[in-house]
């Protein structure tokens, strides 16, 4: 028997984080039933995933360049919130307070996996810092063992160029930033301490 569209597209929503075959299932019995307008438009989300590339100033996926935030005069260009990864920003812009910048470094530093400065967007970190030199650099990495390090060899780098702050604790240790709820995350941010 071959693999007909409906098996398929299990097979492809079963690849995603978190879906099982169950889940996919039901996705795609679900699909099968909405509207075309419905399926057309998803149709077209995910074809739009083509047009994404990295913002040239932060480094966060975005369809233009610079991306919607960059560009935003409302925004605080003296601010800049450096976090690991593209979720991350979308998880503090929920909360509706933060009105800086960002810089994504897409990964974090871990050297039993082989992930070196090299590896991540830190030269283009340093290069904006250098540059326009931000009244303060917010560190909103996830409180991990490779989050510390990250910010560690971040603040041993910029030492003396600019303020430098970390989320406060309250974002429990080894926990993600992306799953922490929007009041855990945003009493972070409120007491933030400064690392310098």
């Amino acid at each position: 028997m071959s693999a007909g569209p409906i098996d398929d597209l299990i097979a492809h929503l079963s690849r995603l984080p978190g879906i099982g075959e169950r889940t996919a299932t039901r996705l795609a019995f679900f699909l099968l039933r909405a509207t075309p307008a419905f399926r057309e438009g998803f149709a077209r989300s995910i074809q739009g995933l083509s047009q994404i590339h990295l913002c040239s100033n932060c480094s966060t996926v975005t369809d233009t360049d610079p991306c919607n935030i960059c560009r935003s005069h409302l925004r605080d260009t003296h601010l800049i919130c450096v976090v690991e990864k593209p979720s991350d920003i979308y998880s503090i812009e929920r909360l509706h307070s933060y009105q800086g910048t960002y810089h994504v470094l897409h990964g974090l530093l871990s050297p039993l996996e082989g992930i070196t400065p090299a590896d991540l967007r830190l030269s283009q970190l340093f290069g904006r810092i250098s540059e326009s030199p931000p009244r303060e650099l917010i560190l909103a990495l996830s409180p991990t063992v490779e989050g510390d390090a990250t910010a560690a060899y971040i603040v041993k780098q910029l030492s003396g160029k600019t303020s430098l702050s970390r989320l406060a604790s309250g974002l429990p240790i080894g926990s993600d930033l992306e799953f922490a709820d929007q009041i855990t995350l945003g009493k972070a941010f409120e007491a933030r301490t400064s690392v310098i």
